[in-house]
């Protein structure tokens, strides 16, 4: 019989406004990957940040039990000393240190505050060879990829001597191969008898190496199932995650396609840096009104540099290439320009590109268009207020207050803030980098109603997704894109996984 490692009984967390967690209850056996599943604002990381001791003892009310002994963590350095480690979904790394730097910063090999180099190389090679990482120490973590990154995080969680791992949200930026890769190394970990928590949206991922799966429900435990036959249906997930049954993933619309609004011709575009590296390569492309046009590739194919250098040329050197609208040219040379002319961008890093997150929700949703809301240079409170209301009320922004502060927010509001920022500069087309990463199925379904309101509307939308499955479900149209050029157009009728991951892959590694 196994042994339990952790308890955490009765948790109570208040933020102001909100209760987050309402006496949940989280048992998790020695030597097992537990999942922690639940819709966006469930409660998920935040019961994790009171684990590891981000949200001290004294902020909430019940108890953590590790081991069989009552802990009251006041700093995460309490809760790592007991063998307890927290990767974040952002990773806290630092991009200008090498990879040694980064897992021994704060945990240094030093003597009479002298570090010793080559001791901490060598246990860094140690590490990094138990992870499967096989890159120097010194190399700096701005020139590894994201996937290689959270194996650093791992490798800096193994110097800690981790008994309980947690990971949130470790393989939502990861392509496929990545992803893989980092689950299989958790199965290896368990294997050396290491418990890991694991957080993710990804139903599939956790079905395959979850030895258990606790669903929280707006900030309540709802069950654990037990997954040792690894046979959990995602729909039997779903239903303790949002209450109900979500029989299609994707919701039914009018498929109401007019005449052509919107094309780029012949657009290229150079790397901001190495300006001899050519990233796009004569691309076109055309959205129809009303029509939702999807663009699929791999990791490096030029996806977002697309569609950045498409709007404002906010990427890339050297920019060649015509953008029209309605059959005449118009000029995106600045983000000011492309706005003006009816284009909207929202980012695939909702945090770093899209929000201010120590703002509030009503200035976020005003800030891509001031003007609306002032006069003479001067912002007009009450027109901003209705504003923000009135989109919070419309597409289902879950906050206590617009004056919440965006930080506050769980991952699916948050996004439904950028989201709702750029629909209010009521563009002609918007251009969706990932609209729905990192968010759960719940919030999923209802961007993806916005986004049918929205052609609905007569709006046109080109819509970047790193999952087919969704492509598929929401798109009319898909282009395929390897290595900067457009290698597949294909329709609704005649798309499927096989057909888009062959044109995805032409011209790789020839």
């Amino acid at each position: 019989m196994s042994q339990t490692i952790l308890e955490m009984n009765n948790i109570t967390k208040t933020f102001p406004g909100v209760k987050a967690l309402d006496d949940v209850n989280l048992h998790v056996q020695n030597g097992e990957i537990h999942a922690l599943i639940g819709e966006n604002g469930a409660g998920k990381s935040t019961l994790m940040k009171v684990l590891s001791g981000v949200h001290p003892f004294g902020s909430y009310s019940g108890d953590i039990v590790l081991n069989g002994e009552i802990c009251k963590f006041k700093t995460i350095n309490q809760s790592e000393a007991l063998g307890i480690v927290i990767i974040h979904q952002e990773l806290a790394l630092i991009p200008e240190l090498s990879i040694a730097e980064n897992i021994f910063l704060g945990n240094e090999r030093a003597k009479r505050g002298i570090v010793n180099w080559n001791e901490t190389i060598t246990k860094t090679e140690e590490l990094l060879k138990k992870v499967g990482l096989n890159v120097s120490p010194q190399e700096k973590i701005k020139d590894i990829g994201v996937g290689q990154q959270q194996l650093v995080e791992i490798a800096k969680a193994l110097s800690k001597n981790v008994k309980l791992l947690i990971l949130d949200e470790p393989t939502s930026a990861l392509n496929e191969e990545d992803s893989d890769n980092l689950l299989n190394l958790l199965l290896d970990l368990k294997e050396q008898g290491i418990t890991s928590i694991l957080i993710s949206h990804k139903l599939k991922e956790l079905i395959k190496v979850s030895d258990s799966i606790t669903i929280l429900r707006d900030g309540q435990t709802i069950e654990t199932l037990p997954n040792t036959n690894k046979d959990i249906s995602e729909d039997r997930i779903i239903k303790g995650m949002v209450g109900r049954d979500l029989t299609n993933l994707f919701p039914e619309r009018e498929h109401n396609i007019g005449e052509v609004v919107f094309e780029v011709k012949d657009w290229s575009a150079y790397h901001p840096v190495t300006v001899e590296r050519q990233i796009l390569n004569n691309v076109s492309i055309n959205a129809r009104k009303g029509e939702i046009v999807g663009i699929a590739g791999l990791m490096g194919a030029g996806r977002t540099e697309l569609a950045m250098s498409i709007f404002g040329k906010s990427y890339g050197k050297k920019i060649t290439g015509k953008v029209f609208k309605d059959g005449k040219e118009i000029d995106v040379r600045n983000v000011n320009k492309a706005i003006e002319s009816g284009i909207a961008y929202l980012s695939e890093n909702r945090k770093e590109y899209g929000l201010i997150l120590i703002d509030s929700v009503k200035n976020n949703i005003t800030l891509a268009d001031l003007n609306r809301v002032s006069k003479n240079n001067v912002i007009n409170p009450y027109e901003e207020i209705k504003a923000a209301e009135s989109l919070k009320s419309r597409i289902n922004i879950k906050t206590p207050s617009i004056n919440q502060e965006t930080v506050n927010l769980s991952g699916g509001n948050q996004q439904k803030v950028v989201l709702g920022k750029w629909i209010y500069t009521d563009p002609e087309i918007l251009i969706l980098d990932e609209p729905t990463r990192g968010i759960d199925v719940g919030a999923k379904f209802e961007i993806y109603k916005i986004i049918n309101e929205l052609v609905e509307n007569g709006k046109s939308i080109i819509m970047i997704s790193s999952e087919l499955p969704e492509l598929l479900g929401m798109c009319d149209r898909i282009y395929t894109l390897s290595e900067g050029k457009i290698t597949g157009e294909i329709n609704r009728e005649n798309a499927n996984q096989e057909i888009l991951m062959k044109y995805m892959t032409e011209g790789w590694g020839s």
